[in-house]
């Protein structure tokens, strides 16, 4: 009975610091892009809190828990120095970080690098994941509990571009997808062993996006939905229990998004998807040519889809009818300069305003809404960013390979 009450109690913790302020991995706890957050600032140039500088390269996103941000990088003219850091939400100080030697293939595409995938955490871990498969499980102390080379075990478990799709946490499973041309799964570890539960046979296929997690009513009723160029596996988290499949081909790079209760899937251009009971396929909404993701992966906010196109456009649609609201060219006047770019980042989104950076280091605030956009802010950070934001406690957080900064309103 004590020892229940204890395992109780650690779990109510847990799920508190899971809540509210925090941003637990790729997208924020549900997968969304959008925080429930309206103190985040519009502008950006005159509310930078901090910055931190950063060693070797990362395309990773920060992820937040408490008062600590977390992220990885990595370093050496092969990539195989691997490092997870922690910073003070408050000060920027760094309080802790750890670094160890990369067990699998290291070679990346040039853009890419080691440190990729987004780093996840469930409240009382921290976990790295790196393109050369490394799986790393800090405490939120910075206290090694386990570490896990899968290419060990998968040896022939990589692709020469890189990997780079993200860890999820779900149901208590911390889910790993390493899916590739040959060697090719999506593992579910117990996220204080590191060790199997499952393994799930995947296509062998090259594939970069990362998981989306449909939040159920319990831990118990949460899926994980796994996407390839196949289609999309929802699965349990806990057991690898296959409970749908979408058999139509879906993009490899950019992931889907969920909303109220619908699956958007870079399919056909975007799908629209309503998850069925009973093990059925899901039920087509809709289908858009018009509405096709390049990178960055769509996000869906008050009853409203974007979605940025090759060209540097970002477009609004209706959620439910896919009808197209408006179109907007992402570009500004800095200087003398007209600049544009090339988006890689997904935007992230709170108080009716869009956060989008462009790989030139151009941040863009648009304001949301079913009249025409509007860039209603702009900062040049000066640096190349690829990585995806995070948003908590009214608080924006972005990364470039040198620095981290926090954007927020300043006080008084």
């Amino acid at each position: 009975m004590i020892r229940r009450a204890i395992f109780l109690s650690v779990s109510l913790v847990a799920c508190g610091l899971l809540t509210g302020a925090n941003w637990p991995q790729f997208r924020g706890q549900d997968s969304s892009g959008v925080a429930a957050d309206t103190n985040v600032p519009t502008t950006i140039s005159d509310n930078i809190a901090w910055s931190a500088e950063l060693p070797g390269r990362g395309l990773s996103g920060p992820i937040v828990v408490g008062d600590k941000v977390f992220l990885t990088a990595s370093s050496g003219y092969q990539q195989d120095r691997l490092h997870l850091l922690c910073f003070d939400v408050a000060t920027g100080k760094k309080v802790w970080e750890r670094q160890f030697w990369a067990t699998g293939r290291t070679l990346c595409h040039p853009k890419m690098c080691n440190a990729t995938p987004t780093p996840a955490s469930d409240g009382k871990r921290v976990f790295g994941f790196f393109s050369s498969n490394d799986v790393i499980c800090l405490d939120l102390d910075g206290n090694l509990q386990w570490m896990r080379g899968m290419t060990h075990d998968y040896p022939n478990a990589s692709n020469s571009l890189g990997m780079s799709s993200s860890l999820a946490v779900a149901g208590d499973t911390l889910i790993v997808p390493v899916e590739n041309l040959s060697e090719s799964f999506t593992a579910g570890l117990d996220p204080a062993t590191g060790i199997n539960r499952w393994k799930l046979e995947r296509p062998q296929l090259d594939t970069w996006c990362s998981p989306t997690v449909l939040r159920g009513k319990t831990a118990d009723d949460d899926l994980v939905v796994l996407q390839s160029s196949k289609g999309l596996a929802a699965v349990k988290p806990y057991t690898g229990f296959e409970a749908w499949r979408y058999d139509t081909p879906a993009s490899s790079i950019p992931s889907t998004a969920q909303s109220n209760g619908l699956l958007y899937v870079p399919s056909g251009g975007l799908t629209a998807l309503e998850p069925a009971e009973g093990g059925k396929p899901p039920r087509v909404v809709w289908q858009s040519n018009r509405l096709a993701p390049s990178t960055p992966t769509p996000l869906v906010d008050d009853g409203r889809v974007y979605n940025i196109n090759g060209s540097g456009v970002l477009a609004c649609a209706d959620a439910k009818s896919a009808n197209m609201l408006w179109q907007l060219r992402l570009q500004v006047q800095l200087g003398e300069k007209t600049t544009r770019g090339v988006f890689t980042s997904t935007p992230v989104a709170a108080g009716g305003h869009l956060y989008i950076f462009n790989e030139d280091g151009v941040a863009l605030v648009v304001k949301e809404g079913d009249a025409a956009g509007e860039i209603v802010a702009n900062h040049e950070f000066g640096e190349t960013i690829l990585c995806t934001p995070a948003i908590a406690d009214g608080a924006l957080y972005v990364r470039s390979d040198k620095h981290l900064w926090k954007v927020a309103k300043k006080k008084g």
